[in-house]
Protein backbone atom coordinates (compact mmCIF):
# COMPACT_ATOMS: atom_id res chain seq x y z
CA UNK A 1 0.00 0.00 0.00
CA UNK A 2 1.69 3.76 -0.63
CA UNK A 3 1.07 5.80 1.89
CA UNK A 4 -1.58 8.61 2.20
CA UNK A 5 -0.84 11.61 0.17
CA UNK A 6 -1.55 14.91 1.87
CA UNK A 7 -4.65 16.60 0.83
CA UNK A 8 -3.23 19.81 -0.53
CA UNK A 9 -3.57 20.61 -3.09
CA UNK A 10 -17.57 48.13 -8.33
CA UNK A 11 -15.57 50.65 -7.15
CA UNK A 12 -18.51 51.98 -8.72
CA UNK A 13 -20.50 55.55 -8.19
CA UNK A 14 -23.87 56.12 -6.50
CA UNK A 15 -26.37 54.38 -8.29
CA UNK A 16 -28.85 57.18 -9.42
CA UNK A 17 -32.26 56.10 -10.86
CA UNK A 18 -34.73 57.59 -13.35
CA UNK A 19 -37.31 55.34 -11.14
CA UNK A 20 -37.11 53.40 -8.87
CA UNK A 21 -35.67 49.92 -9.77
CA UNK A 22 -38.38 47.21 -9.31
CA UNK A 23 -36.95 44.06 -7.64
CA UNK A 24 -37.16 41.70 -10.18
CA UNK A 25 -38.50 38.81 -7.64
CA UNK A 26 -37.67 38.49 -3.84
CA UNK A 27 -35.86 35.26 -3.94
CA UNK A 28 -37.18 33.48 -0.74
CA UNK A 29 -39.26 35.06 2.01
CA UNK A 30 -37.16 36.58 5.05
CA UNK A 31 -35.00 33.60 6.81
CA UNK A 32 -37.04 31.88 9.68
CA UNK A 33 -36.37 32.98 13.50
CA UNK A 34 -33.40 30.87 14.90
CA UNK A 35 -33.27 30.08 18.39
CA UNK A 36 -30.01 31.79 20.42
CA UNK A 37 -26.58 29.81 18.84
CA UNK A 38 -25.88 27.11 21.35
CA UNK A 39 -22.17 27.54 20.16
CA UNK A 40 -20.13 30.21 18.87
CA UNK A 41 -19.62 29.88 14.91
CA UNK A 42 -16.86 28.01 13.53
CA UNK A 43 -16.69 30.19 10.81
CA UNK A 44 -18.06 34.00 10.21
CA UNK A 45 -18.45 35.03 6.33
CA UNK A 46 -19.51 38.52 5.52
CA UNK A 47 -21.26 39.10 2.55
CA UNK A 48 -24.26 37.22 0.92
CA UNK A 49 -23.20 37.28 -2.84
CA UNK A 50 -23.12 33.92 -4.93
CA UNK A 51 -18.89 33.08 -3.32
CA UNK A 52 -20.16 34.04 0.15
CA UNK A 53 -23.31 31.86 -0.02
CA UNK A 54 -21.74 29.05 -1.63
CA UNK A 55 -18.88 28.87 0.96
CA UNK A 56 -21.32 29.28 3.95
CA UNK A 57 -23.18 25.89 2.72
CA UNK A 58 -20.28 24.37 2.20
CA UNK A 59 -19.10 24.48 5.46
CA UNK A 60 -22.60 24.34 7.07
CA UNK A 61 -23.17 21.33 5.42
CA UNK A 62 -19.91 19.85 7.03
CA UNK A 63 -21.64 20.19 10.56
CA UNK A 64 -19.81 23.10 11.21
CA UNK A 65 -21.49 26.58 12.67
CA UNK A 66 -21.38 29.18 10.29
CA UNK A 67 -22.46 33.04 10.60
CA UNK A 68 -22.80 34.40 7.65
CA UNK A 69 -23.22 38.69 8.35
CA UNK A 70 -24.61 40.70 5.10
CA UNK A 71 -25.58 44.88 5.14
CA UNK A 72 -28.53 44.63 2.94
CA UNK A 73 -31.99 43.94 3.99
CA UNK A 74 -32.77 40.55 2.93
CA UNK A 75 -35.71 41.73 0.45
CA UNK A 76 -33.55 44.42 -1.18
CA UNK A 77 -32.77 44.18 -4.85
CA UNK A 78 -29.40 43.16 -5.88
CA UNK A 79 -28.21 45.33 -8.31
CA UNK A 80 -26.10 42.97 -10.79
CA UNK A 81 -24.14 43.29 -14.01
CA UNK A 82 -23.55 39.00 -13.82
CA UNK A 83 -25.42 37.18 -16.15
CA UNK A 84 -23.42 34.60 -17.41
CA UNK A 85 -22.78 31.15 -15.57
CA UNK A 86 -20.20 29.61 -17.35
CA UNK A 87 -19.41 25.61 -17.74
CA UNK A 88 -16.73 25.14 -14.76
CA UNK A 89 -18.95 27.51 -12.44
CA UNK A 90 -22.03 25.09 -13.69
CA UNK A 91 -19.81 21.99 -12.64
CA UNK A 92 -18.98 23.63 -9.24
CA UNK A 93 -23.14 23.79 -8.85
CA UNK A 94 -23.57 20.23 -10.10
CA UNK A 95 -21.51 18.78 -7.41
CA UNK A 96 -23.78 20.47 -5.05
CA UNK A 97 -27.04 19.26 -6.90
CA UNK A 98 -27.88 22.96 -7.80
CA UNK A 99 -26.96 23.29 -11.76
CA UNK A 100 -30.38 21.33 -12.83
CA UNK A 101 -32.36 23.95 -10.65
CA UNK A 102 -30.16 26.39 -12.17
CA UNK A 103 -30.70 25.35 -15.91
CA UNK A 104 -34.28 25.88 -15.15
CA UNK A 105 -33.99 29.67 -15.49
CA UNK A 106 -32.18 31.73 -18.37
CA UNK A 107 -31.14 30.27 -21.51
CA UNK A 108 -28.47 28.56 -22.81
CA UNK A 109 -25.94 29.92 -25.28
CA UNK A 110 -23.61 27.57 -27.09
CA UNK A 111 -21.20 30.67 -29.12
CA UNK A 112 -19.39 33.29 -27.20
CA UNK A 113 -19.17 35.91 -29.67
CA UNK A 114 -15.88 38.20 -29.29
CA UNK A 115 -16.44 41.93 -30.52
CA UNK A 116 -19.35 40.96 -33.69
CA UNK A 117 -16.15 39.45 -35.63
CA UNK A 118 -16.30 35.31 -34.90
CA UNK A 119 -17.89 33.57 -32.49
CA UNK A 120 -16.36 30.86 -29.80
CA UNK A 121 -18.55 27.25 -30.62
CA UNK A 122 -19.14 26.39 -26.88
CA UNK A 123 -20.51 23.15 -27.66
CA UNK A 124 -17.04 21.33 -28.40
CA UNK A 125 -16.18 22.06 -24.80
CA UNK A 126 -15.73 18.60 -22.57
CA UNK A 127 -17.78 19.26 -20.01
CA UNK A 128 -21.56 18.04 -19.21
CA UNK A 129 -22.15 21.95 -19.83
CA UNK A 130 -20.50 23.15 -23.41
CA UNK A 131 -22.69 26.20 -23.08
CA UNK A 132 -23.53 29.56 -21.20
CA UNK A 133 -25.99 30.05 -19.23
CA UNK A 134 -27.25 33.23 -19.37
CA UNK A 135 -29.18 33.94 -16.25
CA UNK A 136 -29.49 36.44 -13.52
CA UNK A 137 -27.40 36.78 -10.36
CA UNK A 138 -30.24 36.71 -8.34
CA UNK A 139 -30.87 33.42 -10.02
CA UNK A 140 -27.88 31.82 -8.80
CA UNK A 141 -27.97 33.44 -5.32
CA UNK A 142 -31.39 32.05 -4.76
CA UNK A 143 -30.53 28.28 -4.87
CA UNK A 144 -27.64 28.96 -3.10
CA UNK A 145 -29.55 30.98 -0.62
CA UNK A 146 -31.89 27.50 -0.26
CA UNK A 147 -29.30 25.39 0.15
CA UNK A 148 -27.52 27.35 2.64
CA UNK A 149 -30.93 27.80 4.67
CA UNK A 150 -31.55 24.07 4.68
CA UNK A 151 -28.25 23.20 5.84
CA UNK A 152 -28.49 25.65 9.16
CA UNK A 153 -26.42 28.72 8.17
CA UNK A 154 -27.20 31.67 11.17
CA UNK A 155 -28.07 34.22 8.58
CA UNK A 156 -27.97 37.75 9.86
CA UNK A 157 -29.33 40.07 7.35
CA UNK A 158 -29.35 44.12 7.74
CA UNK A 159 -26.55 43.60 10.03
CA UNK A 160 -22.99 45.70 9.06
CA UNK A 161 -19.54 44.42 9.88
CA UNK A 162 -17.71 47.85 11.08
CA UNK A 163 -14.41 46.27 12.37
CA UNK A 164 -12.40 43.38 12.03
CA UNK A 165 -9.87 41.87 14.84
CA UNK A 166 -7.82 39.42 14.58
CA UNK A 167 -5.60 37.38 17.38
CA UNK A 168 -3.63 34.27 17.96
CA UNK A 169 -7.01 32.05 18.66
CA UNK A 170 -9.52 34.07 16.32
CA UNK A 171 -11.45 36.45 15.04
CA UNK A 172 -13.49 39.26 16.15
CA UNK A 173 -16.29 40.72 14.01
CA UNK A 174 -17.62 44.34 15.29
CA UNK A 175 -21.30 44.11 13.84
CA UNK A 176 -23.88 46.53 14.09
CA UNK A 177 -27.58 46.35 13.13
CA UNK A 178 -29.79 48.78 10.96
CA UNK A 179 -31.26 50.14 13.89
CA UNK A 180 -27.49 50.82 15.96
CA UNK A 181 -27.33 47.88 18.35
CA UNK A 182 -23.94 47.34 18.31
CA UNK A 183 -22.29 43.40 19.25
CA UNK A 184 -19.24 41.39 18.61
CA UNK A 185 -19.10 37.84 16.88
CA UNK A 186 -15.63 36.03 17.62
CA UNK A 187 -14.86 32.99 15.28
CA UNK A 188 -11.62 30.47 14.59
CA UNK A 189 -11.53 32.30 11.10
CA UNK A 190 -13.30 34.38 8.94
CA UNK A 191 -14.51 34.83 4.86
CA UNK A 192 -14.60 38.57 3.81
CA UNK A 193 -16.73 37.86 0.67
CA UNK A 194 -18.33 41.55 0.72
CA UNK A 195 -17.80 42.79 -2.74
CA UNK A 196 -15.60 45.39 -4.12
CA UNK A 197 -16.06 48.03 -1.06
CA UNK A 198 -15.24 45.19 1.35
CA UNK A 199 -14.84 46.26 5.00
CA UNK A 200 -12.88 43.37 5.41
CA UNK A 201 -10.18 44.05 3.30
CA UNK A 202 -10.56 47.74 4.85
CA UNK A 203 -10.24 46.32 7.91
CA UNK A 204 -6.59 44.43 7.70
CA UNK A 205 -5.41 47.58 5.94
CA UNK A 206 -4.62 45.85 2.55
CA UNK A 207 -3.57 47.95 -0.66
CA UNK A 208 -6.25 47.31 -3.41
CA UNK A 209 -3.45 48.14 -6.13
CA UNK A 210 -4.93 48.78 -10.20
CA UNK A 211 -6.53 50.94 -12.41
CA UNK A 212 -9.28 52.07 -14.08
CA UNK A 213 -9.87 50.53 -17.34
CA UNK A 214 -13.12 52.13 -18.47
CA UNK A 215 -14.32 55.49 -17.30
CA UNK A 216 -17.68 56.00 -17.84
CA UNK A 217 -20.18 52.94 -18.51
CA UNK A 218 -23.58 53.34 -19.24
CA UNK A 219 -26.09 50.59 -17.69
CA UNK A 220 -29.65 50.11 -18.08
CA UNK A 221 -32.77 48.08 -17.75
CA UNK A 222 -35.09 49.24 -20.83
CA UNK A 223 -37.59 47.18 -22.88
CA UNK A 224 -37.21 46.39 -26.62
CA UNK A 225 -39.81 46.47 -29.43
CA UNK A 226 -37.42 43.74 -31.75
CA UNK A 227 -35.76 41.18 -29.95
CA UNK A 228 -32.03 40.47 -31.25
CA UNK A 229 -31.12 37.39 -33.16
CA UNK A 230 -28.94 36.49 -30.19
CA UNK A 231 -29.32 36.03 -26.69
CA UNK A 232 -25.98 37.39 -25.76
CA UNK A 233 -25.87 40.47 -28.01
CA UNK A 234 -22.03 41.80 -28.50
CA UNK A 235 -20.94 44.62 -30.38
CA UNK A 236 -17.73 46.64 -30.82
CA UNK A 237 -17.78 48.40 -34.18
CA UNK A 238 -15.68 52.28 -34.23
CA UNK A 239 -15.61 53.92 -30.82
CA UNK A 240 -18.65 52.36 -28.95
CA UNK A 241 -18.41 48.81 -27.32
CA UNK A 242 -22.10 47.26 -26.41
CA UNK A 243 -23.81 44.59 -24.57
CA UNK A 244 -27.16 42.99 -24.51
CA UNK A 245 -28.91 39.85 -22.57
CA UNK A 246 -32.43 39.34 -21.63
CA UNK A 247 -33.37 39.37 -17.76
CA UNK A 248 -35.88 37.34 -18.39
CA UNK A 249 -38.95 39.60 -17.16
CA UNK A 250 -39.31 41.25 -20.07
CA UNK A 251 -36.52 43.53 -19.61
CA UNK A 252 -32.97 43.43 -21.42
CA UNK A 253 -29.92 44.29 -19.48
CA UNK A 254 -27.88 46.84 -21.89
CA UNK A 255 -23.85 48.32 -20.92
CA UNK A 256 -22.21 50.80 -23.29
CA UNK A 257 -19.39 53.12 -23.34
CA UNK A 258 -18.66 55.58 -26.50
CA UNK A 259 -15.33 56.89 -27.13
CA UNK A 260 -16.70 59.81 -29.11
CA UNK A 261 -18.63 60.87 -25.98
CA UNK A 262 -15.81 60.79 -23.50
CA UNK A 263 -14.12 62.33 -25.49
CA UNK A 264 -15.98 65.40 -25.72
CA UNK A 265 -16.30 65.54 -22.21
CA UNK A 266 -14.09 68.97 -20.83
CA UNK A 267 -14.00 66.62 -17.13
CA UNK A 268 -14.12 63.03 -16.42
CA UNK A 269 -17.94 62.14 -15.98
CA UNK A 270 -19.66 62.24 -12.58
CA UNK A 271 -20.86 58.73 -12.19
CA UNK A 272 -23.80 60.19 -9.94
CA UNK A 273 -25.13 62.60 -13.04
CA UNK A 274 -28.00 61.51 -14.88
CA UNK A 275 -28.15 59.53 -17.90
CA UNK A 276 -30.42 60.11 -20.56
CA UNK A 277 -32.20 57.71 -22.62
CA UNK A 278 -31.02 58.70 -26.24
CA UNK A 279 -27.40 58.15 -24.58
CA UNK A 280 -27.36 54.32 -24.67
CA UNK A 281 -29.35 54.24 -27.72
CA UNK A 282 -26.78 56.06 -29.25
CA UNK A 283 -24.52 54.10 -28.02
CA UNK A 284 -26.57 50.95 -29.61
CA UNK A 285 -26.79 52.00 -32.97
CA UNK A 286 -23.13 52.71 -33.22
CA UNK A 287 -21.79 49.41 -31.69
CA UNK A 288 -24.84 47.10 -32.77
CA UNK A 289 -25.86 48.81 -36.16
CA UNK A 290 -29.29 49.19 -34.37
CA UNK A 291 -31.05 50.02 -31.20
CA UNK A 292 -33.58 47.19 -31.25
CA UNK A 293 -36.24 49.92 -30.25
CA UNK A 294 -34.95 51.05 -26.87
CA UNK A 295 -37.75 52.61 -24.82
CA UNK A 296 -39.43 52.39 -21.24
CA UNK A 297 -35.88 52.24 -18.98
CA UNK A 298 -36.49 50.92 -15.20
CA UNK A 299 -32.75 51.67 -14.41
CA UNK A 300 -30.22 53.85 -15.77
CA UNK A 301 -26.58 54.45 -14.15
CA UNK A 302 -22.89 55.45 -14.89
CA UNK A 303 -20.64 53.08 -13.52
CA UNK A 304 -16.53 52.76 -13.71
CA UNK A 305 -14.78 49.55 -14.17
CA UNK A 306 -11.28 49.14 -12.76
CA UNK A 307 -8.63 46.16 -12.95
CA UNK A 308 -7.26 45.49 -9.04
CA UNK A 309 -6.29 42.74 -7.27
CA UNK A 310 -5.29 42.30 -3.56
CA UNK A 311 -1.71 41.55 -3.03
CA UNK A 312 -3.01 38.18 -0.41
CA UNK A 313 -5.65 36.01 0.23
CA UNK A 314 -4.81 35.58 3.16
CA UNK A 315 -4.09 37.24 6.07
CA UNK A 316 -3.64 35.01 9.39
CA UNK A 317 -7.09 34.03 10.18
CA UNK A 318 -8.90 35.79 7.75
CA UNK A 319 -9.55 34.70 3.91
CA UNK A 320 -10.85 37.29 1.03
CA UNK A 321 -12.86 35.50 -1.98
CA UNK A 322 -14.37 37.36 -5.09
CA UNK A 323 -14.48 41.00 -5.71
CA UNK A 324 -12.86 41.70 -2.16
CA UNK A 325 -10.02 39.75 -3.52
CA UNK A 326 -10.34 41.39 -7.21
CA UNK A 327 -12.12 42.97 -9.54
CA UNK A 328 -12.15 43.06 -13.21
CA UNK A 329 -13.81 44.29 -16.85
CA UNK A 330 -17.25 42.62 -17.33
CA UNK A 331 -15.56 41.75 -20.47
CA UNK A 332 -16.23 37.24 -20.63
CA UNK A 333 -18.44 37.63 -17.94
CA UNK A 334 -15.71 35.98 -15.87
CA UNK A 335 -16.31 37.56 -12.15
CA UNK A 336 -19.00 35.85 -10.65
CA UNK A 337 -17.48 32.93 -11.86
CA UNK A 338 -14.76 33.36 -10.71
CA UNK A 339 -15.43 34.15 -7.30
CA UNK A 340 -17.70 31.08 -7.15
CA UNK A 341 -14.89 29.19 -7.54
CA UNK A 342 -12.62 31.10 -5.24
CA UNK A 343 -15.24 29.86 -2.54
CA UNK A 344 -15.20 26.29 -3.81
CA UNK A 345 -11.38 26.24 -3.32
CA UNK A 346 -11.12 27.64 0.05
CA UNK A 347 -14.56 25.93 1.63
CA UNK A 348 -13.09 22.15 1.73
CA UNK A 349 -9.95 23.10 2.95
CA UNK A 350 -11.41 25.29 6.08
CA UNK A 351 -13.56 22.47 6.49
CA UNK A 352 -10.70 19.73 6.56
CA UNK A 353 -8.92 22.20 8.95
CA UNK A 354 -11.60 22.65 11.48
CA UNK A 355 -12.39 19.28 11.42
CA UNK A 356 -9.10 17.94 12.46
CA UNK A 357 -8.13 16.20 9.10
CA UNK A 358 -5.45 18.70 8.06
CA UNK A 359 -2.76 20.73 9.13
CA UNK A 360 -3.25 25.26 9.19
CA UNK A 361 -0.57 25.09 6.05
CA UNK A 362 -3.60 23.56 3.99
CA UNK A 363 -5.07 27.34 3.72
CA UNK A 364 -1.97 28.49 2.77
CA UNK A 365 -3.18 26.61 -0.32
CA UNK A 366 -5.85 28.96 -0.80
CA UNK A 367 -3.75 31.95 -2.02
CA UNK A 368 -1.11 29.94 -3.82
CA UNK A 369 -3.89 28.37 -6.12
CA UNK A 370 -6.43 30.99 -6.60
CA UNK A 371 -4.63 34.19 -6.55
CA UNK A 372 -2.51 33.11 -10.12
CA UNK A 373 -6.07 32.44 -11.53
CA UNK A 374 -7.31 35.59 -10.61
CA UNK A 375 -4.26 37.80 -12.09
CA UNK A 376 -4.43 35.64 -15.15
CA UNK A 377 -8.96 36.34 -15.51
CA UNK A 378 -7.30 40.38 -14.90
CA UNK A 379 -4.96 39.99 -17.99
CA UNK A 380 -7.67 37.91 -20.19
CA UNK A 381 -10.32 40.38 -19.53
CA UNK A 382 -8.65 43.55 -19.62
CA UNK A 383 -6.69 42.60 -22.64
CA UNK A 384 -10.30 41.76 -24.33
CA UNK A 385 -11.40 45.73 -23.26
CA UNK A 386 -8.99 46.77 -24.16
CA UNK A 387 -8.77 45.22 -27.73
CA UNK A 388 -12.87 46.09 -28.07
CA UNK A 389 -12.23 49.31 -27.23
CA UNK A 390 -9.20 50.72 -28.82
CA UNK A 391 -9.23 54.13 -31.04
CA UNK A 392 -6.52 52.87 -33.24
CA UNK A 393 -7.42 51.88 -36.61
CA UNK A 394 -4.29 49.69 -36.47
CA UNK A 395 -5.44 48.01 -33.35
CA UNK A 396 -9.06 47.63 -34.53
CA UNK A 397 -7.49 45.70 -37.61
CA UNK A 398 -5.66 43.93 -35.27
CA UNK A 399 -8.39 42.93 -33.07
CA UNK A 400 -10.92 41.56 -36.29
CA UNK A 401 -7.48 39.74 -37.08
CA UNK A 402 -7.37 38.41 -33.54
CA UNK A 403 -11.16 37.63 -33.13
CA UNK A 404 -10.91 35.73 -36.43
CA UNK A 405 -8.24 33.56 -35.71
CA UNK A 406 -9.63 32.47 -32.46
CA UNK A 407 -12.42 31.93 -33.62
CA UNK A 408 -11.08 29.96 -36.75
CA UNK A 409 -7.46 28.28 -35.49
CA UNK A 410 -8.72 25.17 -33.34
CA UNK A 411 -5.94 25.54 -30.95
CA UNK A 412 -6.41 29.18 -30.11
CA UNK A 413 -10.48 28.75 -30.46
CA UNK A 414 -9.77 25.27 -27.71
CA UNK A 415 -7.46 27.31 -25.39
CA UNK A 416 -9.79 30.89 -25.55
CA UNK A 417 -13.00 28.78 -24.74
CA UNK A 418 -11.35 26.63 -21.76
CA UNK A 419 -9.85 29.64 -19.99
CA UNK A 420 -12.70 31.74 -20.32
CA UNK A 421 -15.17 29.00 -19.56
CA UNK A 422 -13.13 27.98 -16.59
CA UNK A 423 -12.53 24.03 -17.04
CA UNK A 424 -9.28 25.05 -18.22
CA UNK A 425 -7.57 26.10 -15.24
CA UNK A 426 -5.44 24.08 -13.38
CA UNK A 427 -3.27 24.48 -10.25
CA UNK A 428 -0.08 22.36 -11.31
CA UNK A 429 1.39 19.69 -9.76
CA UNK A 430 4.72 19.17 -7.62
CA UNK A 431 8.39 18.17 -8.59
CA UNK A 432 7.79 14.64 -9.06
CA UNK A 433 4.44 14.42 -8.83
CA UNK A 434 1.83 12.43 -11.56
CA UNK A 435 0.99 15.37 -13.98
CA UNK A 436 -2.40 14.73 -13.61
CA UNK A 437 -2.48 16.27 -9.93
CA UNK A 438 -3.99 20.00 -9.42
CA UNK A 439 -6.17 19.53 -13.04
CA UNK A 440 -9.57 19.61 -13.02
CA UNK A 441 -11.67 15.65 -13.21
CA UNK A 442 -14.26 15.69 -15.78
CA UNK A 443 -17.52 14.25 -14.81
CA UNK A 444 -16.45 10.71 -15.38
CA UNK A 445 -18.68 7.65 -15.54
CA UNK A 446 -17.78 5.16 -12.53
CA UNK A 447 -19.78 1.93 -11.56
CA UNK A 448 -21.06 4.03 -9.23
CA UNK A 449 -22.50 7.01 -10.95
CA UNK A 450 -21.38 10.07 -12.29
CA UNK A 451 -18.37 11.54 -10.39
CA UNK A 452 -19.94 14.92 -9.62
CA UNK A 453 -23.20 13.00 -7.92
CA UNK A 454 -20.77 11.48 -5.84
CA UNK A 455 -18.94 14.81 -4.95
CA UNK A 456 -22.14 15.96 -3.34
CA UNK A 457 -20.89 14.12 0.01
CA UNK A 458 -18.34 16.75 0.12
CA UNK A 459 -15.51 14.39 0.87
CA UNK A 460 -12.23 13.36 -1.62
CA UNK A 461 -13.34 10.69 -3.92
CA UNK A 462 -11.07 7.80 -4.86
CA UNK A 463 -11.65 6.58 -7.80
CA UNK A 464 -9.64 2.80 -8.71
CA UNK A 465 -9.67 0.08 -10.88
CA UNK A 466 -12.87 -2.49 -10.53
CA UNK A 467 -10.81 -5.43 -10.20
CA UNK A 468 -8.01 -4.31 -8.24
CA UNK A 469 -6.68 -3.76 -5.04
CA UNK A 470 -7.10 -0.49 -3.29
CA UNK A 471 -3.73 1.62 -4.62
CA UNK A 472 -3.07 3.88 -1.39
CA UNK A 473 -4.48 3.38 2.32
CA UNK A 474 -7.62 5.47 1.83
CA UNK A 475 -9.11 7.28 5.29
CA UNK A 476 -12.71 6.45 6.19
CA UNK A 477 -14.52 9.52 4.98
CA UNK A 478 -13.13 9.12 1.29
CA UNK A 479 -15.90 8.12 -1.07
CA UNK A 480 -14.25 5.18 -3.25
CA UNK A 481 -15.72 4.50 -6.32
CA UNK A 482 -14.52 2.59 -9.47
CA UNK A 483 -13.74 2.32 -13.41
CA UNK A 484 -12.62 -0.06 -15.84
CA UNK A 485 -9.94 1.62 -16.24
CA UNK A 486 -6.68 0.94 -14.95
CA UNK A 487 -5.50 3.86 -13.53
CA UNK A 488 -6.96 5.45 -10.10
CA UNK A 489 -7.25 9.20 -9.33
CA UNK A 490 -7.87 11.11 -5.79
CA UNK A 491 -10.56 13.55 -6.21
CA UNK A 492 -10.60 16.59 -4.34
CA UNK A 493 -14.14 17.67 -2.93
CA UNK A 494 -13.35 20.98 -5.28
CA UNK A 495 -12.78 18.59 -8.45
CA UNK A 496 -9.46 19.02 -9.04
CA UNK A 497 -7.10 15.66 -8.61
CA UNK A 498 -5.34 15.22 -5.25
CA UNK A 499 -3.12 12.29 -6.06
CA UNK A 500 -3.17 10.07 -9.43
CA UNK A 501 -0.98 7.13 -10.56
CA UNK A 502 -1.09 4.40 -13.44
CA UNK A 503 -1.98 0.98 -12.23
CA UNK A 504 -0.62 -1.88 -14.62
CA UNK A 505 -3.13 -4.07 -16.50
CA UNK A 506 -4.09 -7.71 -15.11
CA UNK A 507 -1.67 -9.28 -17.76
CA UNK A 508 1.13 -6.65 -16.80
CA UNK A 509 1.15 -7.85 -12.96
CA UNK A 510 0.72 -11.45 -14.04
CA UNK A 511 3.96 -11.23 -15.92
CA UNK A 512 5.74 -9.01 -13.09
CA UNK A 513 4.46 -11.69 -10.88
CA UNK A 514 6.08 -14.26 -12.76
CA UNK A 515 9.38 -12.76 -13.31
CA UNK A 516 9.56 -12.33 -9.31
CA UNK A 517 8.93 -15.75 -8.85
CA UNK A 518 11.37 -16.92 -11.35
CA UNK A 519 14.16 -14.58 -9.49
CA UNK A 520 13.15 -15.64 -5.87
CA UNK A 521 11.48 -12.45 -5.26
CA UNK A 522 8.33 -12.39 -3.12
CA UNK A 523 4.91 -12.35 -5.41
CA UNK A 524 3.16 -9.30 -4.48
CA UNK A 525 2.15 -7.20 -7.05
CA UNK A 526 4.29 -4.09 -7.76
CA UNK A 527 2.60 -0.88 -5.99
CA UNK A 528 1.40 2.22 -8.33
CA UNK A 529 4.26 4.73 -9.08
CA UNK A 530 3.04 8.25 -8.85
Amino acid sequence: MCAPPVYAPRPAGRVRTCRPPRTPRTPFPPPPARPPATRPPDVIVVGAGPAGLLLAGDLAAANLKVTLVERRAHTAGNLTRAFAVHARTLEVLDARGLADDLLKTGRQVTEFNLFGSRALDLSRLRSRFPFVQITPQYEVERVLERRALAAGVDFRYDTELTAVETHTTGVTARLRTAEGAASDLTAPYLVGADGVRSRVRESLGLPFPGESVIASMILADVRLDEEPEAVLTVGGKGDAFAFMVPFGDGYHRVMGWSRSREAARTEPADPSSPVELSEIQEIARTALGVDHGLHDPRFLTRFHSDERQVPSYRVGRVFLVGDAAHVHSPAGGMGMNTGIQDAANLSWKLAAVLRGRAEDELLDTYHEERHPVGAMVLRVSGAMVRVALSGNPLSRAGRTLATRLAGSVPPLAGRAMRLISGIGISYGSGRGEHPLVGRRVPDLTLVEGRLYELLRKGEHVLVASADGPLPLAVPPHTVRAHWARGSSLLVRPDGYAAWAAYEPSARQRRRAAAERRASGGNSRPDSPQK
